[in-house]
């Protein structure tokens, strides 16, 4: 008797998506800032947590790319004109971000108002809250992302549709500038950005409800250990005002961005995303971490990585 074997075609083509998955992004992103936790962003930023997705989740970040364009085609055919050629606002400083796009004109209800552009899918669930509660009060993410937008381009009103990926329906809604309230985020963004420490975190509970599925969450709340070796979570690495980032070992200015995934061989893991105190280093360089009550020099960052499982996780 013939057995069929499984169908593979569908773990195939996720593992083509994880194989094409894109490398964190150099900036922190305006899409970001409204997120709860200061730490959650310092170690994005840092590269010392790297989110990695499924090849699932990879599709689903694809479908709502795709579900952009079909949106646009929407607003074009009622009478909104759409400028697609302001993709981004830049506040220097590492902090920049993505447009949908921007209403010159034909928004109903407000015709002759320029309008930024923010389009989002959600499932059922997060769609219903939205069209419950608002999108300022449902989702504050995407709000302050708007905020942002609008301080970046001088536009005072941004435009948000969103689809239910259930059912294809549509939930639309204008939104005010609230220069007080972008100016914060900005504010928060360029003092996270600037900071050489770790922030404190959004709570020291690990059950805490926004903190159990934080992609960060074993490293503020269990092993205290990165798993990412570049120039970022480097203790001799500074970000510049300038957008760059600064090699202080090596007393180099603007590290090119390929370098910086990659880090050198003199790479030292940074003091606050190991879980071991600091030592006396020998040179002012080569990081020295107390490992077991004795000196351990941080010569391979890679490799104490790999050989930290029994070690110490002396808090920091």
């Amino acid at each position: 008797m013939k057995i069929e074997l499984p169908n593979n075609i569908a773990r195939l083509i996720d593992n083509h998506h994880e194989s094409q998955a894109e490398p964190p992004r150099p900036h922190l992103g305006c899409s970001v800032l409204g997120h709860p936790c200061d730490r959650w962003l310092w170690l994005s930023f840092r590269w010392a947590v790297v989110e990695k997705f499924s090849g699932r989740m990879l599709r689903l970040f694809r479908r709502g790319h795709l579900e952009e364009r079909q949106i646009l085609s929407d607003l074009a055919a009622i009478g909104v004109k759409i400028d697609t050629t302001q993709e981004r606002v830049d506040f220097g400083g590492h902090i920049s971000g993505s447009l949908d796009g921007v209403a010159e004109s034909g928004v109903p209800g407000a015709e002759k108002s320029r309008h930024v552009l923010e389009f989002k899918t959600h499932s059922e669930k997060s769609f219903k809250e939205l069209a419950a509660k608002g999108v300022k009060a449902a989702k504050p993410q995407h709000w302050a992302q708007m905020q942002l937008y609008m301080l970046g381009t001088g536009i005072e009103r941004a435009l948000y549709v969103a689809v239910n990926k259930n059912t294809d329906e549509l939930h639309t809604e204008r939104v005010k500038f609230d220069r007080k309230a972008a100016e914060a985020f900005l504010e928060r963004g360029r003092r996270i950005v600037a900071s050489d420490r770790m922030p404190e975190p959004l709570s020291r509970d690990p059950s805490w409800y926004q903190c159990k599925w934080c992609p960060a969450h074993d490293l503020c709340h269990g092993s205290k250990l990165t798993q990412e070796v570049n120039c970022r979570t480097c203790a001799h690495s500074t970000a510049m005002p300038d957008s760059t980032w600064r090699c202080e070992r090596w007393n180099f200015d603007r590290i090119p961005l390929e370098n910086q995934r990659t880090g050198c061989a003199n790479h030292s893991l940074h003091p606050d995303v190991v879980p071991w105190e600091q030592g006396d280093s020998p040179d002012g360089w080569t990081a020295v971490y107390i490992i077991n009550g004795e000196p351990v020099a941080n010569i391979n960052s890679r490799e104490m990585i790999q050989n930290a499982q029994g070690l110490s996780t002396a808090q920091h």
